[in-house]
C-alpha cells in the first residue's frame, strides 16, 4: 500500500541520514519504526487517586469562624 505521510523537515533528514548510515531504504526505516512501536507494552493508565471527599453541611459550628492557625493548634492541641 502507498500512502503519503507529513514530518517536520529536520526529522525528515534525519532518518535519511540514519537510514543511509544503516543501509536501509526510507521505506524499511518506517516499517521497523513501527513495528517497535506497536510491539511495545501499552502505557498504562494515569494514576487516577479515589474520590475520598465526605458528605456533610461543611464546618462543625467551633470552627466555622476559626482561623486555620486556630484549627491547627486545636488539632496538633497547640492551644
Amino acid at each position: 500500500m502507498k500512502t503519503t505521510i507529513e514530518m517536520p523537515d529536520a526529522l525528515f533528514a534525519q532518518a535519511r541520514q540514519y537510514a543511509s548510515d544503516h543501509r536501509m531504504t526510507m521505506k524499511a526505516l518506517i516499517e521497523q519504526g513501527l513495528r517497535m512501536v506497536m510491539k511495545q507494552k501499552p502505557e498504562a493508565e494515569p494514576f487516577r487517586l479515589a474520590d475520598a471527599s465526605v458528605t456533610g453541611n461543611g464546618m462543625t459550628t467551633e470552627f466555622r469562624n476559626a482561623s486555620w492557625e486556630e484549627i491547627r493548634d486545636l488539632i496538633y492541641e497547640r492551644g
